[in-house]
């Protein structure tokens, strides 16, 4: 079997940040400033952006609401007004030109009505093509325990598998309601888990009693990570659930 290049990365970013609010009411959540592990400060869909980087991504489409365009375009795409380019520093400048070549790789998207996550994503059906494509959160920051960073690690173990791939991580019992949840059987090293069954948000009594995975301690279960790499053939499956108007606690 041929090994799949992935070249694509989406980054949906059309919510409302409401449960953030009131910050949110002044910047959108994707632009709320952080400082990276680079020292820079920088809204947070730049460190994303520079996570799918990493892993070799090429193509980068963020998907906003359509009265957000010129914002994300202005950050990505319109060089800085003179004034401020003055005032800038050597470095800062030379910071600004990797900003204008990384815009090159942007495309912004849109999402005309707000119906969730996956349409969202949906959105993006075009764009991506029959490609498979890196998927990351907006308002997520992505941290490696290792020197390779998360969207590699995902990437890499998608060449090896040739399927789909979601990012997991080590969640405890008290907060799993917060999250989707998987169980499965684990494969090589205990570093791949092949997956029967991912739970959107569940009770903790329901995943104590569906969603353990052997080798797990007591009340620990395998939280979606917010990361994953996925082939085109989801975009039929979204377009089904938005034909029927389902949804999953508000994840469709």
């Amino acid at each position: 079997m041929s090994q799949k290049t992935v070249n694509k990365a989406v980054i949906p970013a059309a919510g409302f940040g409401t449960r953030m609010y009131p910050a949110t009411k002044a910047l959108k959540k994707e632009l709320l400033p952080i400082i990276d592990r680079d020292g820079r400060a920088k809204p947070i869909i730049l460190a994303i952006i520079e996570e799918a980087v990493s892993a070799g991504i090429q193509e980068i489409g963020i998907v906003v609401q359509q009265s957000d365009r010129d914002l994300f375009h202005d950050l990505f795409k319109s060089p800085p007004k003179a004034e401020l380019r003055q005032k800038l520093s050597t470095e800062n400048l030379e910071y600004t030109e990797y900003l204008q070549d990384l815009g090159d790789r942007i495309t912004i998207l849109t999402q005309t009505e707000q119906e969730g996550f996956g349409h969202a994503v949906f959105c993006t059906k075009d764009w991506v093509d029959n490609d498979p494509f890196l998927l990351l959160l907006g308002d997520h920051i992505y941290t490696s325990q290792t020197n390779i960073s998360c969207a590699k690690q995902i990437v890499e173990i998608y060449q090896q598998v040739n399927t789909s791939v979601i990012g997991i991580t080590v969640m405890n019992g008290n907060i799993i309601h917060k999250a989707g949840c998987v169980s499965g059987t684990w494969q090589t090293n205990n570093s791949i888990l092949e997956i029967s069954q991912i739970y959107e948000k569940p009770t903790l009594e329901y995943a104590r009693e569906h969603l353990a995975v052997p080798g797990m301690k007591q009340d620990e279960f395998l939280g979606i990570f917010g990361m994953y790499l996925l082939e085109s053939e989801i975009f039929d499956l979204l377009e089904d659930e938005i034909n029927h108007n389902e949804r999953h606690k508000g994840a469709g």
